[in-house]
């Protein structure tokens, strides 16, 4: 019996250094992560002591600019097409959400929406926006709806990309958010980061797989290893969801686009039919063979929308 204890003991230690040696991965430096995926126009503002990555594009004397929020595990990369296109004839800012690409996590590790709301409002402030027109992702979208309840000033339109906030069940979260969401469990992805993580877990947003690239998932892997993003993972997961303010949607009185990919297995279409009942000025659209994030997946159909929206 002592022998046998003995090889078991022998094996589980392997299979730790095993692991440890193959997936253990260290943090990628900022300095390192700035110098691929900060380039011109990349800039940075401190804001509650965090260094902001962002960028400004396009029109300078647009009078009504359009910012643009990206979702959970994602950067302001994900609206690489929208905000191409849209430079030509708008002033586009769009920006790494805290606990996310480059800016990194709240120093005080508070996730809550009303926080990063507050964050919001001094990330506009700082860039003098006065008026904006607001589209949010995801997490970018809940954050973006609370926003237009308390300033209902500044946001003039108001764009919803499969946002969450709502009530929902999910039918297939991706990989990593279901680890972050396991106690004990989810400490080991603060350190233990295969890319095959990061792949599986794009690719369970995407409708169709093969449109995941290597680069693309590379950028998503990538900027999970920035310095303090995958403990950021983990706390954001750690905050109960606040459904208070769903119903004040139904007085909130700025045009809405709602906007949304059919193949959504993460927030399912189910929310945007939700969404279209309680807001009283929207317009809804459903993109066909699409996922949780349009604007990356289905960019030139997710543009069209917007675009023909914001004209109106």
């Amino acid at each position: 019996m002592g022998k046998i204890l003995k090889y078991v003991l022998i094996f589980i230690l392997s299979l730790i250094l095993t692991v440890a040696l193959f997936f253990i991965k260290k943090d990628i430096p900022v300095d390192e992560l700035k110098t691929k995926y900060a380039s011109e126009p990349s800039k940075f503002v401190g804001i509650m002591n965090m260094d902001v990555h962002y960028r400004a594009e396009g029109i300078s004397e647009d009078s009504l600019p359009v910012v643009l929020l990206h979702g959970t595990g994602a950067s302001l990369h994900t609206f690489d097409y929208w905000a191409n296109v849209l430079k030509d004839s708008k002033k586009v800012f769009r920006l790494d959400l805290p606990g996310f690409g480059l800016t990194g996590p709240f120093p005080d590790r508070n996730y809550t929406i009303s926080h990063y709301v507050e964050f919001l409002n001094e990330f506009l402030k700082k860039n003098d926006i006065q008026k904006c027109i607001l589209a949010g992702n995801s997490l970018g979208g809940n954050i973006a709806w609370n926003y237009a309840l308390k300033h209902p000033e500044i946001i003039q339109k108001l764009v919803l990309v499969d946002a969450a906030g709502l009530k929902y069940t999910e039918s297939k979260p991706p990989l990593a958010f279901r680890i972050a969401r396991m106690p004990v469990l989810n400490q080991l992805l603060t350190i233990i980061t295969p890319k095959s993580l990061a792949r599986k877990s794009v690719e369970d947003v995407y409708s169709v797989k093969s449109k995941v690239s290597d680069s693309l998932v590379d950028r998503y892997y990538e900027l999970t290893l920035r310095e303090g993003n995958r403990q950021a993972m983990v706390d954001r997961f750690k905050v109960n969801p606040d459904y208070n303010n769903i119903q004040k949607l139904k007085g909130l009185a700025c045009p809405v686009l709602i906007l949304w990919g059919s193949d959504d297995l993460l927030i399912p279409v189910s929310s945007a039919i939700e969404f279209s009942q309680l807001l009283p000025n929207d317009t809804l659209v459903v993109i066909k063979d699409c996922g949780h994030v349009p604007m990356e997946e289905c960019p030139e159909e997710s543009l069209n929308a917007f675009i023909n929206f914001i004209k109106k």
